[in-house]
């Protein structure tokens, strides 16, 4: 019998739920010389134990003629699987019945995903110096936006319903920032009051390329609030605590009802939901049906903010320290005096980009101006939801 080359698509979201099924098709097939194709990218295969020596890119050189000429072609699609388009497994058993066969989902280890030290302590530094700069001790990560969120001119949605929406978001950001430090996991930038930068209460927004890096991060940091994303997978690999915000999609495909550590505040279910066919129809209707899914209410907005509160407990002061990891210049001269991306004068220079060995991070003020903006979420509030905020730019 030919080995296969396993074909893994999609974000780094279906990448963490591929593995438990992979590692178990290693533990039951030991004389198959299987390969990985990660389409999707290798990130999180780095480092395993049992995988990182079978995974390539799908750029790789000669990987037709070396690797999968003489295999047979497997392109998994959980998707497509029965049991997970009626509700009766999550991605990661989806994935293993397809690849290992099996006609009933089984249970399934948490995924394997190995940081290494220099990631680790990448990880702890931004930390600690977001703790140092907020003066708060406790850390909540929030990613409040999937993959599928759009701007669009001067809107902010998510066609799908699996985001928050932006009121919603800034409104639970506007109620933590207080207490705890508040590190914002987004690749869109959106400001959360009216002349941000002169709050007293700052927010962070790590510039951070290296989605590993941003693993290291959610491991040190203290609790995580995220949606449909890869945040919360993440979290399961990290044995780290969640709180999962969920809209259009449904917790036993996505997320872990049955994990202790994982608060699900399931939205979709109370708003009303169908199941979108993901990557088995084109037909929009569904995602019309589902527009408000993930719309909050006031009462909403607040149990979800009370789950990451009880979470972290008794807000505390951060009496600890930060120093700056030293670079090496390669120079004579003594380092010059800079800013950092917190506008704090430190005697370290800026790492190098794109090769920065510590991703930065900024509490600037973002792009977006912000002129009427309190009046617009006041205004919003108290209309009917929305599932886009219109930011008034300043011509």
């Amino acid at each position: 019998m030919r080995s296969k080359a396993f074909f893994i698509n999609g974000g780094a979201g279906r990448v963490i739920c591929s593995i438990p099924a992979l590692e178990k098709y290693a533990e039951e097939n030991p004389d198959d010389d299987f390969v990985i194709v990660a389409e999707g990218g290798t990130d999180f295969f780095r480092g395993h134990p049992k995988l990182d020596g079978r995974v390539y890119d799908n750029w790789h050189k000669n990987l037709f003629e070396d690797y999968l000429k003489d295999r047979d072609c497997v392109s998994p699609e959980p998707y497509r699987m029965w049991h997970y388009y009626n509700q009766k497994c999550s991605l990661s058993q989806a994935y293993d019945m397809e690849i290992n066969g099996l006609e009933e989902p089984r249970e399934l280890p948490k995924p394997t995903v190995i940081l290494n030290k220099t990631e680790v302590i990448n990880g702890y530094n931004i930390v600690q110096e977001i703790k140092s700069v907020t003066g708060k001790d406790k850390v909540v990560v929030i990613q409040p936006f999937g993959r599928s969120i759009e701007t669009q001119g001067d809107f902010i949605a998510d066609p799908s319903s699996r985001s928050m929406s932006l009121v919603n978001a800034v409104d639970i950001i506007n109620q933590l920032k207080k207490d705890y430090a508040v590190v914002i996991m987004s690749e869109v930038q959106f400001p959360v009051e009216e002349n941000e930068e002169k709050s007293p209460y700052k927010i962070a927004r790590p510039q951070i390329e290296s989605i590993r890096n941003w693993a290291a991060v959610i491991q040190v940091a203290d609790h995580f609030l995220g949606v449909d994303s890869v945040g919360q997978h993440i979290c399961k690999a990290m044995d780290k605590k969640a709180t999962v915000v969920i809209g259009s999609t449904y917790p036993i495909n996505i997320s872990y009802p049955d994990d202790r550590d994982f608060d699900i505040i399931d939205i979709g279910a109370e708003n009303g939901r169908k199941y979108s066919p993901i990557r088995l129809t084109m037909d929009d209707c569904v995602d019309r049906f589902n527009d408000q899914a993930l719309e909050m209410s006031k009462e909403q907005v607040d149990r979800v903010v009370k789950s990451v509160r009880k979470a972290l407990g008794k807000p505390t002061k951060f009496e600890g320290s930060f120093t700056a990891p030293q670079q090496n210049t390669n120079s004579c001269c003594d380092t010059p005096q800079t800013q950092n991306q917190f506008g704090q004068t430190t005697g370290v220079m800026p790492p190098p980009k794109p090769q920065s060995p510590t991703p930065n991070f900024t509490l600037e003020k973002p792009k977006v101006k912000t002129k009427g903006f309190k009046q617009e979420i006041s205004n919003l509030l108290k209309s009917e939801k929305g599932s886009a905020i219109k930011i008034e730019q300043k011509k």
